[in-house]
């Protein structure tokens, strides 16, 4: 007797004559064929889109800065002269520079009576403060104002990732026009190192950066008033990494496969037993009617 391979068929066939087809399972295959459509579609979004997975580590993930931070600052002062106004830098390493120039510029505004300071520059991965004040002028004023406006205060990369919503430049906004004028404004930063890995494995890093502040007069040794703001950080031991990740497809296969077949399998069931109800009350029909 041959060897029939035919034996090891799992899905045996139903020859068409012994199967009957009732509107009741035309309904439910084409409600079930939607709702497949359905899944499979939502699946496949969701798929083809990605998702960011966010962890925490303890580590310096820019080890090739050279231990600096990029700085990027915008700050207004209406009610201050541009010659006044200066940029201090300080740290716990000896750094200690007043009148800091490079990579800044200062614009005047509301007629010249005021200035706006913007500036990009390095502080080391350590302690310090920076500074916007008179104290590198040459003459100083007699009543310095140091209301201001801060239009942004960013570390590191800039982000152009719209799924982190971060704490990257947590001052921009904030206004100080309504403050007494010679008061000094400290904020107090505690620096984040922030690290974000896209698809292909590219990695930018940047800072997000946590805030307090207060404000207060500030005299020198001579007793003069000499208001400043202060920007004084201080780095995280700890680091945040983003990675931007995107499902499987053996994952999505998978998930296609157990719709297809839970909905059919489901709709058989549902299907059966409507199909048996109808035969059993027509039986009974008939039994009342005979």
């Amino acid at each position: 007797m041959p060897f029939d391979v035919r034996r090891f068929d799992i899905y045996r066939k139903v020859p068409k004559d012994l199967t009957q087809p009732t509107y009741t399972g035309a309904f439910i295959s084409i409600l079930c064929c939607v709702f497949i459509l359905f899944l499979f579609l939502s699946e496949l979004t969701g798929f083809i889109a990605t998702e960011i997975v966010n962890e925490l580590y303890v580590d310096d993930p820019d080890k090739d800065s050279g231990g600096k931070i990029d700085v990027s600052l915008n700050v207004s002062l209406p009610n201050l002269h541009c010659d006044l106004l200066g940029l201090d830098i300080q740290d716990e390493m000896g750094r200690h520079e007043v009148g800091h120039i490079d990579n800044s510029m200062k614009i005047p505004i509301d007629n010249d009576s005021g200035c706006r300071f913007e500036g990009v520059f390095t502080i080391n991965k350590v302690p310090g403060n920076f500074h916007v004040s008179t104290h590198g002028a040459t003459s100083q004023p007699s009543n310095p104002d140091m209301t201001h406006i801060i239009h942004k205060l960013a570390f590191g990369e800039k982000l152009m990732v719209q799924k982190v919503k971060g704490a990257f430049n947590a001052l921009g906004g904030a206004d100080r026009l309504s403050s007494n004028p010679l008061s000094s404004h400290d904020y107090i930063l505690k620096i984040v190192p922030t690290v974000y890995e896209d698809l292909s494995g590219r990695q930018r890093f940047s800072y997000q950066y946590t805030v307090a502040s207060k404000e207060y007069i500030a005299y020198s040794h001579t007793g003069r008033i000499i208001p400043a703001i202060w920007f004084r950080y201080d780095l995280s031991p700890i680091t945040v990494k983003y990675t931007e990740r995107r499902q499987p497809i053996y994952r999505f296969i998978t998930t296609i496969c157990a719709i297809i077949g839970g909905t059919f399998t489901v709709a058989g069931i549902i299907d059966s037993c409507i199909f048996t109800a109808s035969e059993a009350w027509k039986k009974i029909q008939i039994g009342k009617m005979s």
